[in-house]
């Protein structure tokens, strides 16, 4: 959708957004930085997938600026609203580095991660006051959850549905074609 943007200034960090998030999206700040996240993790040289959140339908949660996850994670969301999507590419120095992360990752791998920002809070006791409201959090993350699963079956459909009309016609076009040769020279 989007152009690359250089978060870093060295291309070290480099975001293209898939989906902006609505107009009136919050992101992730000082007093709100709990973040929820679905993403797909994938090597750059060979476009393997070594991690996902997808699959399982699961969501990653952790608080940003604390070292918890690799720094371009760390640069990237503090960039993002909820409902966007953005394809963020990492070179080594700001993912695993000369490491790696075996045996997924090998050392120097430039990294490439699909995420999407589910939501975002303040850490607990800020000013989530009561149980209800963080239960009232969690049904409103569940039914997300179960509408963007219900969206992704939904454009599956729609593209078998596309394939098979695509396949009726050029079926239908190669039948067309196979009845023109027949009573050639006849009479008109």
């Amino acid at each position: 959708m989007g152009d690359a943007i250089d978060l870093t200034g060295d291309g070290g960090v480099m975001k293209r957004i898939v989906r902006r998030a609505k107009a009136d999206a919050v992101g992730p700040t000082e007093n709100v930085p709990l973040v929820d996240v679905h993403y797909e993790g994938t090597l750059a040289e060979t476009g393997e997938v070594f991690d996902s959140t997808h699959e399982d339908n699961t969501v990653f949660s952790f608080e940003l600026g604390k070292g918890t996850v690799i720094k371009s994670w760390d640069i990237a969301l503090r960039t993002m609203k909820v409902g966007e999507v953005a394809q963020i590419t990492c070179k080594p120095d700001y993912a695993y580095g000369s490491a790696g992360s075996p045996p997924e990752i090998p050392p120097n791998a430039t990294l490439v991660f699909e995420i999407e920002l589910v939501a975002c809070r303040p850490r607990r006791g800020s000013s989530l006051s009561s149980a209800s409201d963080e239960k009232a959090r969690l049904e409103e993350l569940k039914k997300q959850r179960e509408l963007t699963a219900a969206n992704k079956e939904e454009e599956k459909k729609k593209r078998e549905e596309a394939k098979a009309a695509a396949a009726s016609r050029v079926q239908a076009k190669l039948d067309a074609k196979k009845g023109q040769g027949k009573g050639k020279g006849k009479a008109r």
